[in-house]
């Protein structure tokens, strides 16, 4: 084990790299040889440490297995055609995940901790990233309640810790059909919403689910007020195009403030394109989807950047969405994996070199 700039690394005896098959990858199923954690007791963040990938003990009395103080991100690095590695806006990733875990009363993280931990491990498991487009690694930041006592109340000990897999690109080989969903509602206004909280996902998988037994994809979630106005779709904000105009919900407390989504509306206006960020009715994308002036639907989300909805229902009747050539999508897509495996210029400054 060495200590370098406060950071503990041990590295793992024996790599698992050559037992994998890096052309059949599930997502989420695979994790490099090594992760990062550091744990918070006595009032601070202690000493972080990247250790060989395994397993971790926990109390039964874990805090966050009851009260669900538990918090994440999702980020991706990529490989150039010269092995140089890629981080795409990891600031926004670090801002958030201490944003989220202030809503949830729990410590913020060290920025210096956050990076220098971050790249450490990529740069230790750099083999496991494959260079090619649609090939990356996704990274998996968390924290969560880590004390033994199942009191009411804020944990006085957290674990955060960062764990890598390799992913390929995401395609899900069908055409994409959602449900707009007047019951269920993914967030309330005063909630968590906009927070990454753990509950967050896990309350959505019912609703999912049967709307998936109906025949659709996902669910695009509505307002908690009224079930008006459209938020999210599934796990992704949602974009809506009418004419040439990019149309999507203003963020607030029951919205994510996803990186794609504020990508996306930073490529668009720097392409020209009216970006509107306002309520977004029901009624006014179906009144569209029924004059024709509704081109596009897509979301976009760190795992599938961006993905085109081709129709949607509401109370009983199904909407098909024209197949528009050269679509707001799909350029989006193009130019934002392109930055991402820097194949292009970055006239944003997105890209974040690692070592």
């Amino acid at each position: 084990m060495n200590l370098t700039k406060h950071l503990a690394v041990t590295k793992t005896s024996q790599s698992r790299l050559t037992s994998v098959n890096f052309e059949e990858l599930s997502f989420g199923e695979i994790f490099t040889d090594h992760m990062f954690v550091c744990d918070f007791k006595n009032g601070t963040w202690q000493t972080p440490e990247i250790l060989p990938y395994q397993n971790i003990s926990m109390a039964p009395s874990a805090s966050a297995l009851h009260y669900g103080q538990a918090v994440f991100e999702g980020m991706k690095a990529y490989k150039d055609a010269t092995d140089q590695l890629w981080l795409f806006r990891p600031e926004l990733n670090f801002q958030r995940i201490n944003k989220s875990s202030k809503r949830l009363e729990m410590p913020e993280f060290p920025k210096e901790f956050f990076f220098q931990g971050l790249e450490t491990l990529l740069e230790l498991d750099s083999e496991w990233v494959k260079p090619g487009l649609g090939n990356s690694l996704y990274v998996r930041p968390f924290v969560f309640a880590s004390e033994a006592c199942v009191q009411a109340s804020p944990s006085l000990e957290y674990k955060f810790m960062i764990i890598c897999s390799p992913v390929k690109a995401y395609y899900s080989g069908s055409e994409l059909n959602v449900l707009i969903e007047k019951k269920y509602s993914r967030a309330a206004s005063g909630g968590v919403g906009y927070a990454k909280a753990a509950g967050n996902y896990a309350a959505q998988f019912y609703p999912t689910a049967q709307a998936m037994k109906k025949g659709y994809q996902q669910i695009i979630w509505t307002d908690s007020s009224t079930h008006s106005y459209l938020e999210e779709a599934g796990t992704m904000n949602i974009f809506f195009r009418i004419e040439d105009k990019l149309i999507t919900a203003p963020i607030g407390d029951t919205i994510l403030d996803g990186i794609t989504r504020k990508s996306v509306i930073e490529w668009a206006r720097h392409q020209g394109i009216t970006v509107e960020e306002r309520p977004v009715a029901i009624t006014e994308i179906i009144e569209a989807a029924k004059s024709g002036t509704l081109k596009e639907i897509f979301g976009s989300g760190t795992a599938v950047v961006i993905s085109p909805i081709d129709g949607f229902a509401f109370e009983g009747t199904d909407y098909r969405l024209p197949q528009t050539e050269d679509s707001f999508a799909s350029q989006a897509k193009n130019a934002i994996t392109s930055i991402q495996y820097n194949l292009v210029e970055d006239p944003f400054g997105w890209r974040h070199k690692v070592g």
